[in-house]
């Protein structure tokens, strides 16, 4: 596999910039045609960065090409020995999350945790959204370590990684199981997902959200269909995710729309008609994220810049590095949320000025630990004395 130097990275700024990196793409070997990849968000499926070697499929003049299947979806069963994740990252709002699955079918193209694939020996690339790990044991694991002794209850995030209502979900049902779990221990969730699918749970999300147990996050990236079908394949379309913040909030549920990732010189002009649309439909709360690109992201992103938008090409990557100090990415704490720079401060004071007309996070709705009761069931390990 040719690496991208440098030097090349220079090239793409040049007049004929697109057609150098469309070359180098070409060259590598990685992209993958129309119809094995139909569906799909990723482009290309290079080799996950911790293998010791890459392969590549070429045609070496005997017509002898393989023509090799569609990718399908797969779905493998781990049993992990924990599912709570801990963690400590200053700029975020909770310290656990449980995480139902690996990889995500809905395939967004621009998805930050697409690199965590290359833990378990696959591609970032088209394996994240077609090799997926479904983890049927996982209500049974929390309902233990939420039993455990010493164990102090704050908000559990649920969907900050992959969505836990992708569609493996309508088969297994973890996460149902896992709401099942929480509500019986009156221990708080906060889910993030852009599928409908939530609405399946909502019986339960009701009831825990009259406790003040329970809020929901939809994320809505463009109100544009062609957009939204081209970055997110197999997620629901925009106007049925706010269908779901509506009959979510109609329930009583706590309910925000994420207006997230914004893609400068993509989906920016958009903020003020989604956070318009999030009240519309019953939000009262709503955020945002700038586009991050760790890791494999960045090459995965720019392929489908250049399938996609190759017109754009450059002004994207152009606003994104003056809100980067330069670079693709910054994972800096405090800045690879939001950014930095006059284009990234724009932003910021857009958000903040319309969610402020239109009466949005006016108040934060905090859930309650106070009702907090350790599980007793079945899967919860027995005192020795």
């Amino acid at each position: 596999m040719r690496q991208i130097t440098e030097a090349d990275r220079a090239a793409f700024a040049a007049p004929n910039g697109i057609e150098i990196a469309n070359h180098l793409i070409e060259d590598s070997g990685l992209r993958i045609t129309d119809d094995r990849r139909r569906g799909r968000g990723a482009g290309v499926n290079p080799s996950g960065r911790y293998e010791p070697f890459s392969r590549t499929s070429f045609d070496d003049g005997w017509e002898t090409l393989e023509t090799l299947p569609a990718f399908k979806t797969e779905v493998q069963v781990e049993k992990p020995k924990s599912i709570i994740t801990r963690n400590n990252s200053p700029d975020i709002s909770f310290d656990r999350s449980v995480n139902p699955y690996r990889g995500c079918e809905h395939g967004c193209v621009y998805c930050f945790a697409r690199p965590t694939h290359a833990y378990m020996g696959m591609s970032p690339g088209l394996d994240f959204e077609s090799k997926l790990f479904a983890k049927p044991n996982a209500a049974e694991l929390l309902e233990r370590e939420l039993s455990k002794p010493g164990y102090e209850p704050k908000s559990i995030a649920i969907g900050t990684n992959t969505d836990p209502y992708q569609p493996a979900e309508k088969r297994f049902q973890i996460m149902r199981e896992i709401l099942e779990v929480l509500e019986a221990a009156n221990h708080p969730v906060g889910i993030v997902t852009k599928s409908a699918l939530v609405l399946r749970d909502i019986d339960i999300l009701q009831r825990m959200a009259d406790k003040g147990l329970a809020k929901v996050a939809l994320s809505v990236t463009t109100l544009d269909r062609t957009l939204a079908r081209a970055m997110e394949p197999r997620a629901a379309t925009p106007t049925r995710r706010l269908e779901a913040v509506k009959e979510l909030s109609e329930a009583g549920i706590p309910t925000m729309v994420m207006t997230a990732p914004i893609i400068p010189g993509l989906n920016d002009s958009e903020i003020e008609r989604l956070l318009e649309a999030a009240v519309t439909a019953g939000a009262r709360e709503a955020g945002y994220v700038l586009l991050r690109l760790p890791l494999e992201v960045a090459p995965l992103f720019k392929d489908w810049l250049l399938r996609h938008y190759p017109n754009r090409y450059r002004h994207v990557l152009s606003l994104l590095r003056s809100m980067r100090e330069g670079k693709d990415y910054d994972a800096e704490w405090g800045k690879r949320m939001r950014g930095s720079g006059p284009y990234a401060f724009q932003i910021r004071r857009r958000f903040e000025m319309t969610a402020r007309r239109l009466g949005l996070n006016t108040e934060r709705r905090q859930l309650r630990t106070d009702l907090f009761t350790p599980p007793k069931g079945a899967g919860v390990q027995l005192a020795l004395l």
